[in-house]
């Protein structure tokens, strides 16, 4: 965490414990009673050294990519936005402005960001970061500094928390984060939304006819913090795969079923119990549970991209189905265990995990009748309480009604793998924001 001194009103500030996921992500084990299946029957039917100033050579740097600790409970930060890191960008390097656009799930009176130089293997000039709101970028733009610092360097392996900066962050809008930086470029390569970038070494984030070039994946920025009246509520933390990510949703259109989640939490601003909390989507295309074939594997991501997200409280595990379809995985109590471990390590936290079933893969060549097999016997175990808090029954959500095995038509986005707009819609609708 950051060692910068904070005011002694903070300090003294109380964080709000929210009321635990119940009643729409179905409880598990058979103690539940009839509640369990009045809830399945809706459920189917709905470098932590210190950086470098880059000009002066002065310390300035924050670098454990474990990221803000949520343990500590009493700063008041809340994750507003998250992108997992994935890799290093192919030839990254050369200097250039990115204009990353994000979008909020809770809004808050000061923020700060996250730039990540995890997978790069030299230091990272970053040179300049601006914050702005897409809807009024001109009058609204701000420089973040780092340690009272525009420019610092950021080590390999590290990151760089921002100072805290004054700006009313709206809930459910997009945000330009800009970055003027050369070196190596850590990044999440589908965003499944349009950002910008212009190379050069002359910072552009200013000029509103620079950004020609756009691009569909986010740089440098991982994450994007809130303090504000809400932000004690705390966040939910998805770790999950293409699925979690939007695969098959419509590009730029906010339609992920964390979406539609987020958006059901806004509401309860306007119930006085209300008890809204940000989603932050840490889901990675191709991510799997034991396998690291696409960004490191589940465990391996779990302390930074879930229980070090600031606020967060509950952790959605969304993983296992890539394991089977190209991890090469049979082994449904390799599985199972893998689950059970992110369990234990998220409760030794004090923060709660629910997780998925396994979403449907008939029509893929890849999902075999061994697949199926071992797909069918975690989804049992799964709903039958062995392991996760809680369940949204994917499965039973997505699945065509006379074919099991396989999407619902209006629920396939086309690849008989990801969910449509709709499918995701209908994720997200049955998670009761209500239960809360």
């Amino acid at each position: 965490m950051s060692t910068r001194t904070r005011p002694a009103w903070l300090a003294a500030v109380t964080v709000l414990v929210v009321a635990v996921l119940c009643a729409v992500v179905v409880p598990s084990g058979a103690a539940a009673g009839a509640g369990v299946a009045r809830g399945l029957d809706s459920l189917a039917s709905a470098g932590a050294g210190a950086g470098a100033d880059a000009a002066a050579g002065l310390g300035a740097g924050q670098g454990s990519e474990a990221g803000p600790d949520p343990g500590a409970g009493g700063d008041g930060w809340v994750g507003t936005w998250y992108s997992a890191p994935v890799e290093a960008e192919p030839g990254g390097g050369p200097a250039r402005t990115v204009r990353n656009i994000v979008h909020t799930t809770m809004g808050g009176s000061r923020a700060r960001i996250t730039v990540s130089n995890l997978f790069g293997t030299a230091p990272l000039d970053l040179r300049h970061a601006t914050l702005a709101t897409a809807a009024a970028p001109a009058r609204t733009m701000r420089t973040l500094t780092f340690h009272g610092r525009a420019r610092i360097s950021v080590p390999p392996g590290g990151q760089a928390v921002s100072d805290p900066l004054t700006f009313e962050v709206p809930a459910a809008a997009d945000l330009y984060i800009s970055v003027y930086a050369a070196g190596p470029v850590t990044w999440h390569p589908q965003a499944l939304g349009t950002s910008y970038e212009v190379p050069g070494e002359t910072d552009r984030a200013a000029d509103p006819g620079a950004f020609a070039g756009t691009t569909g994946a986010w740089r440098y920025v991982t994450a994007l913090d809130v303090q504000g009246p809400e932000s004690a509520r705390g966040s939910v933390v998805v770790l999950g795969d293409s699925i979690t990510e939007g695969v098959g949703s419509t590009p730029g259109a906010d339609r992920r079923w964390t979406d539609v989640l987020a958006e059901r939490l806004r509401n309860l601003r306007q119930r006085p119990a209300g008890a809204p909390l940000a989603v932050l989507n840490a889901g990675i295309g191709g991510n799997g549970l034991l396998t690291g074939r696409s960004g490191p594997s589940g465990p391996d991501r779990f302390q930074r991209d879930a229980l070090g997200r600031a606020g967060v409280r509950t952790v959605i595990v969304e993983l296992g189905i890539n394991d089977l379809l190209s991890g090469g995985e049979r082994s449904a109590d390799a599985l199972l265990a893998g689950m059970r471990d992110l369990v234990r390590r998220g409760h030794a936290r004090g923060v709660r995990v629910l997780g998925t079933t396994l979403t449907p893969c008939g029509g893929l060549r890849a999902c075999t009748a061994e697949v199926e097999a071992v797909r069918e016997t975690v989804n049992a175990v799964i709903r039958g309480g062995g392991v996760y808090e809680g369940v949204i029954d994917m499965d039973r959500i997505l699945r065509a009604p006379d074919s099991p095995r396989e999407l619902s038509p209006p629920y396939d986005s086309g690849d008989h793998l990801h969910p449509s707009d709709a499918g995701y819609r209908a994720v997200g609708a049955a998670i009761d924001p209500g239960a809360l």
